[in-house]
């Protein structure tokens, strides 16, 4: 068996070429939209690609999927649930697809999202159970994927968990994600074990009703420009371009300058409207950093823009992809509302409605 993990450091998730070296088939799963780096191990091992999967509709990166597939006539699979304006191989829980000699066994982990898969992998000549587990933004290593995405459920995701902790102690899992908004509190590690995860990672130790209320309770932010993301992965908008893929140097304004200039700004908050509404600076526009690339006729062209989070890191990263789009004057205001707030500026707060 030829195996490689390929991870892409700006988003911090992962993707995976599985082939056997006898037969020279091949599969991708969850190839990120630069596919370049898959062409040429393809091409330098001599691998015919059969099948490229993604485990589910991503929502915080481009997939290359249906590029990579047509390219060279691979059958684009993902589970049966999957809802999509193009066509693909639906896949259904306990199938196997071939490899040579090795098999890839789809194994149905809703929770995440309605239609996860993970996917273990065998080689027959080998032994006839598992060694390794492709858990994608099920199981992570010392997290478990976010519920909140697209039709996502807390609770199915407790029973996806606890299917896959089901699994022999030594079985190797290598996740989908190692950072990034996927989870709350990742470990940074691209990979674990099942007997690790039952026994260290936190949420693995709670009962169902716990798991529940802890996973439904934590939500972080939504990803930087997702709802442009998904619809392209789902073949209803095509905006490959919404994804962040420079990381240009951002100017940065300290609150008390940012005091001295108002109200005469255009100052952009990128955060979630529950967060605006508990308290923002004055004058703020709120548009949430998962709207941005669908809303960007809403961002002023013709002059400076200060663009404010909670801390700093989601308007960085917010004034990063206005640059890559064209936009070259944000601001990014250091410390955010949290800095303001500390300083003793006020905060309007928006009443709540009933």
């Amino acid at each position: 068996m030829y195996f490689q993990q390929f991870l892409n450091r700006q988003h911090g998730c992962a993707s995976y070429l599985i082939a056997s070296r006898q037969s020279l088939d091949a599969a991708i799963v969850d190839p990120g939209i630069e596919i370049e780096e898959y062409e040429a191990v393809l091409q330098e091992r001599g691998f015919r690609l059969r099948y490229v999967i993604d485990t589910h509709i991503h929502a915080d990166h481009v997939s290359g999927a249906r590029r990579l597939a047509a390219n060279h006539e691979a059958e684009l699979c993902l589970h049966q649930a999957a809802n999509t304006a193009y066509t693909f191989l639906p896949l259904h829980d306990g199938e196997e697809l071939g490899l040579g000699q090795i098999r890839l066994r789809v194994c149905h982990t809703p929770g995440h999202r309605p239609e996860l898969i993970s996917l273990q992998v065998l080689d027959l000549e080998r032994c006839a159970e598992s060694p390794l587990v492709l858990t994608a933004d099920s199981l992570l290593v010392g997290d478990i994927g976010r519920p909140d995405f697209g039709g996502g459920d807390a609770a199915a995701q407790y029973e996806s968990i606890m299917r896959l902790l089901g699994m022999p102690d030594w079985v190797e899992v290598f996740p989908g994600h190692y950072e990034g908004p996927c989870g709350n509190d990742m470990w940074g590690r691209a990979s674990t074990t099942i007997g690790f995860e039952r026994r260290y990672n936190p949420l693995a130790q709670l009962e169902r009703d716990s798991f529940v209320t802890t996973l439904s309770r934590h939500v972080p932010a939504r990803p930087l420009n997702m709802t442009a993301i998904e619809a392209t992965n789902r073949g209803l908008a095509e905006m490959p371009w919404a994804m962040l893929t420079t990381a240009p140097t951002v100017p940065e304004i300290t609150i008390d300058e940012l005091a001295a200039r108002l109200p005469d700004v255009y100052l952009l908050d990128v955060r979630e409207p529950a967060e605006y509404a508990r308290g923002h600076i004055p004058g703020a526009i709120n548009l949430p950093q998962a709207e941005l690339a669908s809303r960007l006729d809403e961002v002023p062209h013709d002059q400076p823009i200060f663009v404010v989070c909670r801390s700093g890191e989601r308007s960085r990263r917010s004034s990063q992809f206005l640059m890559q789009v064209g936009i070259s004057t944000p601001v990014n205001v250091a410390g955010g509302t949290s800095a303001w707030a500390k300083a003793g500026q006020p905060l309007e707060r928006l009443e709540r409605t009933e």
